[in-house]
């Protein structure tokens, strides 16, 4: 367990002062003070008291997950990396971050939004120390946020339950379950969101799995020939294809994969796969045996009916392309435990990082053997077999062209130092990256 600091701080104590919190160690408010008659936005909720015998510790956000997981900043007292995961108590929130359900986006929208308004955001424990969940990676809070420095702080926990963006999770057996009971009791009684029988405007009701990239990458298997749902950023055109790229907030890893689209599209369609659009994909996952790589085919897109929840779509534009910098060693040796549920899964990291943009610095050539056979549809690619931190790496490139048009040879490269952007790629289960135009080569000596 990370170290942690009991009590408050000055800071803290003097917030308890301006609160004008009692010395008693049960919640300030009673029941009879909630009327299930207010406004969600104005529900009664239970007072901080900054001289119970629970921890407490004034953050700020670092990282929105989804809509009861955030990462905020601590001091390294509290923890070295400086960073707690924080798990909400007492609710649980549609999912956002894996298997995509209904209000998981309502969910943690509200979240983002209370948080980010936010004068000042306080974490407290249930008990007289910091527990963590069953993976124990993160720890189980009650956040409370403030919208100025005159107003009262505010129970996120529980306005997640009284607003029906969340169902319980152990909420009676708590410091504030009888809140959390009455809070959960009003959503239902008011048939709000994910209790009103009525549709989320935010999701998607066609017959695809609609899923996040971070869950197809973790689970690819158990997915092949099903009709899938995502988002992500297109980062790269190759030949009938492009390659869509989603960050993972929770892991910090890029989450990417192939998706072919071959014949089947023009126009609107084509322009929808611009390099920095913000898309949504719907397609079937497949195993591509030539390349050696999961992939999404059978795209469409029907301009004559924008709306259909089969189609692809365009999200946003003019997103900017991140290249995640990696070693040798990373790409190579790196092992990395995904939290799923109430386990965890260890996955190479270049597994998890495959179809991604990335970037490595510090490799030097030892060879370079290019494609000559003119037949053959690789004609002019090359496999750069590079060292890195005394590491062997291998850059497998497209066909490189100089400014006037002609093919880049061995010799641009053998015996030279670079740095490359290109994606994580396998060829006869080696991993290594590719490279597809001689702009993302920089030769540094």
């Amino acid at each position: 367990m990370n170290k942690f600091l009991k009590g408050c701080s000055v800071l803290l104590l003097a917030c308890a002062v301006l609160l004008g919190c009692q010395n008693s160690d049960s919640p300030k408010a009673s029941l009879d003070d909630i009327d299930s008659s207010e406004a969600s936005e104005s529900f009664y909720e239970p007072r901080l008291d900054m001289n119970s015998a629970t921890i407490k510790q004034e953050v700020t956000v670092r990282d929105f997950v989804d809509g009861d997981t955030v990462h905020f900043n601590v001091p390294k007292s509290i923890s070295q990396d400086e960073i707690l995961k924080a798990r909400f108590l007492a609710v649980d929130t549609p999912e956002s971050t894996g298997k995509i359900e209904e209000y998981g986006k309502a969910a943690s929208s509200f979240t983002q939004n209370r948080l980010s308004a936010a004068d000042s955001i306080i974490i407290e424990s249930d008990t007289g120390s910091w527990n963590v969940d069953s993976t124990g990676d993160r720890y189980l809070v009650w956040v409370w946020y403030r919208q100025a420095a005159d107003a009262p702080y505010r129970n996120l926990n529980v306005e997640l339950l009284q607003n029906g963006l969340a169902v319980g999770s152990s909420s009676a057996n708590n410091r504030y379950g009888d809140f959390c009971m009455k809070a959960l009791s009003h959503a239902k009684d008011k048939k709000l969101n994910i209790f009103s029988n009525e549709k989320d405007p935010q999701f998607f009701y066609g017959d695809a799995i609609e899923l996040s990239l971070k869950e197809l990458r973790c689970n690819i298997e158990s997915y092949i020939g099903s009709k899938v749902a995502f988002e992500g950023v297109v980062s790269k055109h190759s030949k009938n294809g492009v390659y869509v790229q989603s960050f993972d907030k929770d892991t910090g890893i890029t989450f990417g994969i192939p998706v072919y689209y071959g014949f089947n599209l023009s126009g609107d369609g084509l322009d929808i796969l611009t390099v920095g659009n913000g898309v949504r994909i719907v397609g079937t996952v497949s195993y591509y045996e030539a390349g050696q790589a999961y992939q999404i085919s059978g795209i469409s897109y029907r301009a004559m009916k924008p709306d259909d929840p089969d189609n692809i779509k365009k999200l946003s534009e003019g997103n900017e392309i991140s290249f995640t910098p990696i070693t040798a060693d990373m790409l190579l040796n790196k092992k990395v435990e995904i939290i799923e549920g109430d386990e965890k899964k260890s996955f190479d990291y270049a597994y998890l990082a495959m179809a991604s943009s990335v970037t490595m610095k510090n490799l030097y050539v030892k060879d370079a053997v290019m494609n000559n056979n003119k037949d053959s549809s690789s004609y002019g690619a090359m496999t750069l077999e590079c060292v890195s931190d005394n590491l062997a790496v291998s850059i497998r490139t497209a066909a490189l062209k100089d400014e006037n048009g002609k093919l880049i040879g061995e010799d641009a490269y053998k015996g030279k130092n670079i740095e490359v952007r290109g994606i994580v790629d396998s060829f006869d289960g080696n991993y290594q990256i590719k490279v597809f135009s001689a702009k993302d080569i920089k030769i540094t000596n």
